[in-house]
């Protein structure tokens, strides 16, 4: 028999071998921001709500710090996220919301199913802030010192087990 009918046999067991090989090492789930550190990019938002505050790049370098919350009245995991919302506001996080390409009367429905833990909601209709900020998805959280600049990432829902994560994250901010 000659050596090239053991040829195909022979690569598919090395990718065979390979793939088991990279199955049994460790994952590193950390995603590295290129965003943590920088300031956040200058935008100004409409309010989600007429006669409301407006949202802007300014108001984060007022006062403490803050938690940025990218989030959508269509997306399943922010209504997942919702009540860790709340815990969050509860141990004294100010939240700010920023709506991805919603219409006031939806976000209006969400927020009375789900709660309201936001200070202020801005409307990011074109996603153009989402995507300055480097954020991947929705939902997404930020905490941002009150110099403006961003000091972690959090990608997707946020889960009981990072309530108490975020809100360190935010009390080193302060300091």
């Amino acid at each position: 028999m000659s050596w090239r009918l053991w040829l195909p046999l022979l690569l598919f067991s090395g990718f065979l071998g390979l793939a088991a090989y990279q199955l049994t090492q460790e994952k590193d789930q950390t995603i590295e921001s290129r965003m943590v550190g920088n300031e956040l990019p200058y935008f100004e938002l409409p309010s989600a709500f007429e006669g409301e505050p407006a949202v802007n790049s300014a108001y984060f370098q007022q006062g403490g710090p803050k938690l940025l919350n990218i989030w959508a009245s269509w997306c399943l995991p922010c209504i997942a996220e919702a009540p860790q919302l709340e815990a969050l506001k509860e141990g004294g996080a100010e939240i700010v919301g920023v709506a991805i390409r919603d219409r006031p009367e939806d976000i209006e429905r969400f927020l009375a199913q789900h709660g309201n833990p936001y200070s202020r909601i801005g409307r990011d209709d074109l996603s153009e802030v989402q995507l300055a900020i480097g954020s991947s998805g929705v939902p997404e959280t930020f905490v941002v010192d009150g110099k403006g600049r961003i000091r972690y990432q959090h990608i997707g829902d946020v889960r009981a087990s990072d309530v108490p994560l975020l809100l360190e994250e935010l009390r080193k901010a302060g300091e």
